[in-house]
């Protein structure tokens, strides 16, 4: 059987990392910025959280694009099964980073992509150590804005490379998008995107 070959997707995401991985897929992208709002929920763990803001994304976008791909995607960072989310101030994107520093901590991607009348979810799970941080170390970072719109006050590609120690697992997972699982995700139900071999 002859796969179905997808040249473009809606994309449910604020998230200019998101956008970057999926066009290097060779897909045309039409970014849609969902109106879902990303609220905590305490009884629920880190994990399950990514799936639920991702889920919530997809289904808000999803309706004005029945006969399109839609795919939504949200990332949490996990310390100790506390989620940390992005930071509401440079004083919360501190405090953060000060409990990451010299840490493991896990970082789960989720994402939620419409197929016909399906929804298909995976989750991704990376393990990442901090470098211990000195205050000089965690100001400079914070003051070169990179923390803002990151869960975690930070992101392993750019500034916030230099914080990063250690990873066990896939680095894509941790900048946002888990495009290796995604690809083999659509592979499995015998779609093909754009460009990708």
């Amino acid at each position: 059987m002859r796969p179905r070959v997808i040249a473009a997707l809606v994309l449910a995401s604020r998230s200019p990392r998101r956008r970057e991985l999926l066009t290097s897929l060779g897909v045309d992208l039409d970014v849609v910025l969902s109106e879902y709002r990303e609220v905590d929920k305490p009884g629920l763990l880190p994990l399950e959280l990514a799936r639920m803001h991702a889920r919530g994304k997809l289904f808000d976008v999803r309706p004005g694009y029945p006969n399109r791909m839609v795919v939504a995607a949200d990332t949490v960072v996990d310390l100790d099964g506390v989620s940390l989310d992005k930071p509401a101030d440079a004083a919360e994107a501190s405090a953060m980073l000060r409990m990451l520093s010299g840490r493991w901590h896990l970082v789960h991607t989720a994402f939620a992509v419409t197929d016909g009348d399906d929804v298909i979810e995976r989750t991704a799970t990376t393990k990442v150590r901090f470098a211990a941080l000195s205050e000089e170390e965690i100001a400079e970072y914070v003051a070169t804005g990179d923390s803002m719109d990151k869960a975690g006050a930070y992101g392993i590609q750019g500034p916030g490379a230099v914080l990063v120690r250690r990873i066990d697992g896939d680095f894509y997972t941790v900048m946002g998008f888990p495009i290796g699982l995604f690809v083999r995700t659509l592979r499995e139900r015998g779609i093909r995107l754009g460009g990708s071999f």
